[in-house]
């Protein structure tokens, strides 16, 4: 089952669930002050090995940087 992520607009908590794809939209209780909280979108980073075994981002449909617009972590360092 995959875990999703929520927070809470009123206590400013995140926390993530468990929950079958068929739940994923279903609401959920925060469990700090027990209010509605919103799924929001998990952050991910990708890699693989290139060909001398070195572990290299997998280039992607946008920056995983706020500051960055490069599709490539190789451009910044990062």
């Amino acid at each position: 089952m995959p875990i999703y992520e929520y927070a809470c607009s009123d206590c400013n908590s995140k926390f993530e669930l468990l929950r079958s794809f068929g739940e994923a939209d279903k609401e959920a209780a925060c469990p700090q002050c027990h209010n509605h909280a919103e799924r929001v979108v998990s952050v991910c980073a990708s890699f693989s090995k290139n060909g001398s075994g070195e572990s290299v981002p997998v280039a992607g449909a946008g920056s995983s940087c706020g500051s960055c617009s490069a599709t490539s972590c190789s451009t910044c360092g990062l």
